[in-house]
């Protein structure tokens, strides 16, 4: 039997983007594309990295906002899809859950945060290891090459972008070390 659905105190305050209070569970969304835009809000004269998102409806009946993207997660998708430019950011599977006792300003919030999809018997999984510095990754990849790590050991602890897995994996078995 499915629990009933709640409305969160937040929904009478409307947003034009994605808040904590539209996530009820992480969930697998599908990034269109990313710009730079005034803040709809108008709070700020700022322009903001904005996620837009091909999934038109977050639930049924239910329009799907666009989603504001902090530093944390347009980090996490530069990290994903390998590019730190907004323009590569196009059709970008990732997952969106709510984090609770996110610093913001003074305050502690709930916020959003962006992890990469991982497939684990069937379900989607939420995965938002640290990213991996080009320092650690040049360490990396001198490891996978020599042996003394496995590519599966460096992702189970860092985030690296496919990019950088495909390099990895080229170095099996001794290949050459050149990034």
């Amino acid at each position: 039997m499915n629990a009933p659905v709640k409305t969160h105190y937040r929904k009478a305050f409307h947003s034009p983007y994605l808040s904590s209070a539209d996530i009820t569970e992480p969930t697998v969304l599908t990034v269109a594309y990313v710009r730079l835009e005034t803040d709809k809000t108008k709070k700020t004269k700022d322009l903001l990295n904005t996620a837009f998102f091909v999934e038109k409806e977050i639930r049924k009946g239910e329009v799907l906002k666009p989603m504001v993207l902090n530093a944390t997660n347009s980090k996490m998708i530069a990290a994903i899809t390998g590019s730190p430019f907004l323009e590569d950011w196009q059709n970008v599977q990732v997952v969106v859950q709510v984090v609770k006792g996110i610093r913001f300003g003074r305050e502690t919030v709930d916020g959003l945060r962006i992890g990469r999809v991982t497939h684990a018997q069937g379900q989607h999984q939420y995965d938002q290891k640290p990213f991996i510095t080009q320092q650690g990754f040049e360490n990396a990849c001198n490891a996978v090459s020599t042996g003394t790590h496995s590519i599966e050991q460096i992702l189970n602890k860092y985030s690296l972008s496919e990019q950088q897995i495909s390099h990895l994996r080229g170095l099996q078995g001794g290949g050459n070390v050149d990034s």
